[in-house]
């Protein structure tokens, strides 16, 4: 009995010997990554705190790395690398069918180094950006109650939104009968949006100040059919828009990539940092990106809760803001249905609620609870 014993550890030991053998150095060392992570993983969903001072410290100065080298490039990595990878899965399989022809001693590292790429993203993503779904919630941070919303009080929001639009659209051109032009180039609103987020730093401990840039898909047409305006690659530390879009949504989705790069992981409470930001930029177009997309979430959030109390506030709205929200619509018609946006929907939904977010998709949406609590504080 403990002969046969004896042969099972030794037959164990041997596996383990050869499997290290087997094994490239970089891949060791990702792996090894790979277990600190999991082991800072279960530290962050225990500990919110401990998972704030993570986010700010240690996962802002990775990101900021990221950010900063990847900067270099005049082009979107993260794009390139999707762009490339019908080529790069034909040159895996290839490479893993002629392996598979050769000793298991070469499938086995084959193996090995695709798991230990698996092993990079994962150590990336909880290096960057895993404690901002654990931490503290943004309500908390800001002191403000967030609870379920009257009809009332979205359409007392919603007032408020409009009266913010009112100050600034004195300032903006509008196309006659159409939408708003957004009187600068993408470059120059990058360094108007880095602007407002070093100031808003000053008043929000927990945004780190750090100056990067907003990368521009080259692909935004077709990026367009996917429903997707913009997004943070955690790997790259890249924060990407759609330019595609109409102006006025550019430079609020901007803030809201921005946000990611800054460790605001949920996305409602990235909606709702990008409209923070927004309202601290000196340039009135920027403010008008970040009242109009937060009063168009409230409005949508009152015609489903009070369809007469929705009628009542756009027969108030400025006859400038209902086209820009027609030609918005006009704009999207051609992209609302189809399969590509079907299969994102449901990829980001899955990601999203493995991250903790149930609500999927929906989550952006809550900005609204967010911007109602905002205001009742005030």
């Amino acid at each position: 009995m403990n002969c046969a014993k004896g042969q099972n550890m030794k037959k164990i030991k041997d596996f383990f010997k050869k499997l290290n053998e087997c094994t490239p150095k970089p891949a060791k060392v990702l792996f090894v990554l790979a277990l600190i992570s999991l082991i800072l993983k279960i530290a962050f969903s225990l500990s919110p705190v401990f998972s704030d001072f993570y986010n700010r410290y240690p996962g802002a100065f990775f990101r900021m790395i990221n950010a900063k080298l990847t900067g270099w490039f005049p082009f979107s990595l993260a794009e390139t690398i999707l762009m490339l990878m019908p080529l790069i899965v034909t040159v895996l399989v290839v490479m893993i069918i002629k392996v598979s022809k050769k000793t298991l001693r070469d499938m086995v590292k084959m193996m090995m180094s695709l798991l230990a790429a698996l092993a990079f993203f994962f150590t990336s993503f909880t290096f960057t950006f895993a404690a901002g779904y654990s931490g503290t919630s943004l309500d908390e941070k800001l002191g403000i109650s967030r609870q379920k919303v009257s009809a009332d009080e979205l359409y007392d929001t919603a007032k408020i939104l409009l009266d913010g639009i009112s100050e600034v659209s004195g300032q903006i051109e509008f196309r006659y009968g159409s939408s708003s032009v957004m009187p600068y180039t993408l470059d120059e609103m990058n360094r108007l949006l880095q602007d407002a987020y070093i100031e808003a730093s000053k008043d929000y401990s927990f945004l780190p100040a750090f100056r990067t840039r907003v990368k521009y898909v080259v692909m935004s047409e077709p990026m367009t059919y996917t429903h997707i305006s913009g997004v943070y690659t955690y790997f790259t530390g890249e924060s990407n828009i759609n330019t595609n879009f109409p102006d006025y949504t550019l430079p609020y989705t901007a803030a809201h990539e921005l946000a990611h790069q800054r460790g605001i992981s949920k996305e409602d409470e990235a909606n709702f940092v990008a409209f923070l930001v927004c309202l601290k930029s000196d340039d009135p177009y920027i403010r008008y990106s970040g009242f109009m997309s937060v009063y168009e979430y409230v409005i949508s959030a009152l015609y489903r809760a009070d369809k007469d109390k929705y009628t009542a506030l756009l027969s108030e709205t400025d006859s400038r803001l209902r086209y820009e929200m027609i030609a918005y619509n006009d704009f999207f018609e051609k992209y609302r249905d189809n399969v590509a946006a079907d299969i994102s929907g449901t990829i980001n939904d899955t990601y999203l609620a493995s991250q903790g977010q149930k609500e999927g998709s929906r989550s952006y949406g809550m900005v609204v609870d967010l911007a109602v609590a905002y205001y009742k504080g005030k």
